[in-house]
């Protein structure tokens, strides 16, 4: 089955039996020790890296990873010189090569004194308990699952049915992305942990984009990541995962020393004590643990939905955005019009059905793509195969392409970047971390990186007068009228019989 069906199926599946089931409350939290990030990151050799190249105190200085190797051996470059801590929250970390290199990196880190804390979403640890109480036998790292199935453990079916009191909340998940170290360096964005997010998978691959960061955000993000760490959601692996696992394969890969990532820029910059980076202020946005007790009703302050649609709103000439599961709704609609009205450009490339790794999502994307381009928008859809300009996204060669960056682009001065997708899960349910930049610099970075995917890997999506739409491919490319292109009939069928069942808010 394909990585949708284990990941967007679940929750959908999940959402639908709310209608069947009760709601009952996770039982009270095992007691845990409260912790805070390191308070001193200038003491740190980061820290006095990222300081010496800081123009002021004020702004945070970032830079872009679109590249997934790139991506890799940053995180990696990050762990080698780690001295204090590592923070690392992530919605889904696979067990592959690329994840095991990191994770020995990491682990390497804690053997010399880092202090590690890892915050996962519980939702696609299934079967990954013993692993991970291996990892965590580690004096020095600490793992806690966030939102957990605490029954049911052994696999995603009997999860569901020991949670079956408990569905709204299981429903809803952190689907944050962060790695922290020393709190004097960051990255986030939309990566999660995993060869497709690398440019690892010989099969398919994920476009997506990650920034690093240093300065002020840093400590920003740190913050929110405190406020996970130590929510009532947030339950001590030891907690939830019982047994005596055999560690000695884990044991035997600890002795060998971690290899397999190659040396990157960030790893050469920090050798040489001087980043490379844009400098600008920044912001950053994140939702409040508390947003997955609200049952899908959060508060302004607990949400970060609003934030970005006002910015959004505030727009005057032209809006750019990178959303992997795009699902406007009414909302997204009227705003639409709205710039339209106004006379701004909006923009957006989205993942093609071909080309989606949610086939289910496209459904509440398929709804409204007449609307959307009654209002105005330019609608861009990635191919399930990248064109020729790709040498910034990674070494994709022949494997299949999947859109899964997130970015948003205001009149080509504001940045936001981060974990959440334009879509009803996003806005109600997950929580989410962007940071809101502004510089132009880096603003139109995005912008060019768009429109070299739009041009080179991308149809444009259009309106004919009998209502057919038509997607033109990048030229020598065909072009589709009337059906969606690249798409396997069964797909289309499936996502035929399953629109009527999935409306936005289960999406």
């Amino acid at each position: 089955m394909t990585a949708w069906l284990a990941t967007r199926s679940r929750c959908l599946l999940l959402a639908i039996a709310t209608a069947l089931a009760g709601c009952a409350r996770l039982p009270p939290p095992p007691e845990k020790p409260a912790s805070i990030a390191w308070t001193q990151p200038e003491a740190t050799e980061l820290g006095r890296i990222a300081a010496a190249t800081a123009p002021n105190a004020r702004f945070s200085g970032f830079r872009l990873l679109s590249s997934g190797e790139d991506a890799l051996a940053s995180l990696a470059a990050l762990a080698d010189r780690a001295s204090r801590s590592l923070d690392l929250q992530y919605y889904l970390m696979r067990d592959d090569a690329s994840t095991r290199a990191l994770l020995a990196r990491v682990r390497t880190a804690a053997e010399r004194g880092v202090r590690v804390r890892m915050l996962l979403d519980d939702l696609n640890t299934t079967g990954a308990d013993d692993a991970l109480l291996c990892l965590a036998r580690h004096p020095n790292i600490d793992l806690r699952l966030y939102n957990p199935f605490p029954a049911g453990r052994g696999s995603t079916l009997t999860r569901m049915l020991a949670s079956a009191h408990d569905l709204r909340r299981i429903n809803q998940r952190m689907h944050n992305k962060l790695f922290v170290a020393d709190n004097a360096i960051a990255i986030t964005g939309g990566r999660n942990l995993g060869n497709a997010y690398f440019v690892q998978s010989v099969s398919s691959n994920f476009v997506d984009l990650d920034v690093i960061a240093v300065g002020p955000v840093v400590r920003e993000l740190s913050a929110s990541f405190d406020r996970f760490w130590n929510s009532e959601l947030a339950w001590p692996l030891q907690a939830l995962a019982a047994g005596e696992p055999d560690c000695s394969a884990q044991q035997r890969a600890a002795a060998v020393p971690p290899a397999g990532i190659p040396v990157g820029a960030l790893a050469r910059e920090l050798d040489d004590a001087r980043l490379q980076l844009v400098w600008a202020p920044a912001a950053v946005l994140a939702d409040a643990p508390s947003k997955i007790a609200s049952e899908g009703d959060p508060e302004r302050s607990e949400t970060i939905a609003d934030d970005i649609a006002t910015l959004t709103g505030l727009a005057r000439q032209e809006v750019v955005l990178v959303s992997p599961y795009f699902v406007p709704g009414r909302r997204g609609i009227a705003l639409a019009r709205e710039l339209q009205a106004r006379g701004v450009r909006l923009r957006v490339l989205t993942n093609s059905l071909a080309a989606t790794d949610a086939p289910i999502v496209h459904i509440g994307y398929a709804r409204y793509r007449h609307e959307l381009l009654e209002s105005g928008v330019e609608l861009y859809e990635l191919r399930n195969q990248l064109g020729a300009a790709r040498s910034h996204l990674g070494s994709f060669g022949s494997s299949l392409a999947s859109l899964h960056a997130k970015a948003l682009v205001i009149d080509r001065r504001l940045l936001l970047i981060g974990s959440m997708n334009m879509d009803p899960r996003s806005a109600h349910l997950n929580t989410e971390t962007a940071l809101a930049i502004r510089s132009p610099a880096l603003a139109g970075q995005v912008v060019r990186l768009f429109e070299d995917v739009a041009a080179t890997s991308s149809y444009r999506v259009e309106a004919l007068a009998d209502g057919r739409l038509r997607w033109t491919g990048p030229p020598g490319t065909p072009t589709f009228e009337g059906s969606e292109p690249d798409a396997g009939i069964g797909t289309r069928l499936l996502l035929l019989l399953l629109g009527p069942f999935a409306p936005d808010e289960l999406l």
